[in-house]
């Protein structure tokens, strides 16, 4: 009798062509990892790096350091403060992946169930999970931050009108509170009623902004969802970027200084992002500003430079 085996199953190559186009490391990961458990792969995403050797790139560290240190400030004490950020300096992994929204969205809920998985691996105190805010309440129809899907409806998560989630920007957009009626219309009847009870908990809370209600909201589910106190996911956004972002530029010889004013370097800058504009993926790269964005009346702005000055364009007097 000859026994037939079937080969090792092998990851998409229509997908790994296109991924190859957009970050070359994922697909050498997902290649040879493809067979493996999926906690295997979350272990092997947080794998250590070398820490900074250059100059520009400790200071750069060393501002993120800070940034990170005052937003563990908030929620954490001195000593386990000290030990996420010792964690991170051999393991600088920040979860990018997920969009600002409550984590009861299936996608976000993925993309954090993966990191946190990898950092329960490594034995993790806690790690980071970046939320883009620069969005608007709403993105396309009744999807985005203003909105909570409870899979056979959509809940306007705040009650905002819909010419106002089409406009404003989950940064900003505020004082907000949770639209109670509406959450309480639907808690009997969605098996998702548990954990709507949660945000309810919050029904008289008014939040500054939508983003700063998200954040607390979805640290509430966390904590209903795991009591181990392994593995922490610590909630950051473009606002925490935007303060290293200013840090950096406080210092003439900061990485991003240099690369901003340098002749030279902001050439090959430009070089790149106009690489990456005409590549496969350059829809996601907006081109309209000179790298800054300004907020005003709660909307993202785009801002270019004019006689060395960021301003809004068709503004006379720039961003006010």
């Amino acid at each position: 009798m000859t026994a037939v085996f079937d080969p090792a199953p092998t990851p998409p190559g229509e997908i790994l062509a296109l991924l190859s186009l957009l970050c070359p490391e994922v697909v050498r990961d997902i290649e040879q990892n493809w067979n493996a458990p999926v906690s295997d792969y979350a272990r092997h995403l947080w794998r250590p790096v070398a820490r900074p050797a250059s100059g520009p790139a400790i200071a750069a560290r060393s501002i993120l350091r800070e940034v990170l240190h005052q937003r563990l400030g908030v929620i954490m004490q001195p000593e386990a403060i000290g030990k996420a950020l010792e964690e991170f300096e051999h393991r600088p992994v920040i979860q990018s992946g997920l969009h600002c929204l409550l984590l009861m969205d299936r996608i976000t809920f993925d993309a954090l169930l993966l990191a946190w998985l990898g950092a329960v691996e490594n034995g993790l105190s806690a790690f980071f999970g970046f939320m883009g805010t620069t969005m608007t309440m709403e993105t396309v129809g009744r999807e985005g931050p203003g909105w909570l899907d409870i899979g056979d409806d959509k809940v306007n998560l705040f009650g905002m009108g819909r010419h106002k989630l089409c406009r404003k920007s989950a940064c900003v957009a505020g004082p907000v509170s949770l639209n109670k009626r509406a959450l309480e219309a639907v808690a009997d009847e969605t098996d998702a009623s548990r954990w709507l009870g949660t945000l309810l908990a919050s029904q008289d809370k008014v939040f500054g902004t939508a983003a700063d209600a998200l954040t607390a909201l979805n640290e509430d589910l966390v904590a209903n969802w795991d009591r181990s106190g392994m593995a922490l996911p610590v909630f950051i956004d473009d606002r925490l970027a935007a303060a290293a972002m200013a840090r950096h530029l406080e210092y003439d010889g900061s990485l991003l200084s240099r690369l901003l004013t340098e002749p030279a370097r902001r050439q090959r800058l430009e070089h790149a992002l106009q690489e990456a504009a005409s590549g496969p993926f350059g829809r996601f790269l907006p081109n309209a500003t000179d790298y800054f964005w300004g907020i005003r009346e709660e909307r993202v702005r785009k801002l270019v430079l004019e006689n060395g000055h960021l301003i809004e364009p068709d503004r006379p007097h720039g961003l006010s």
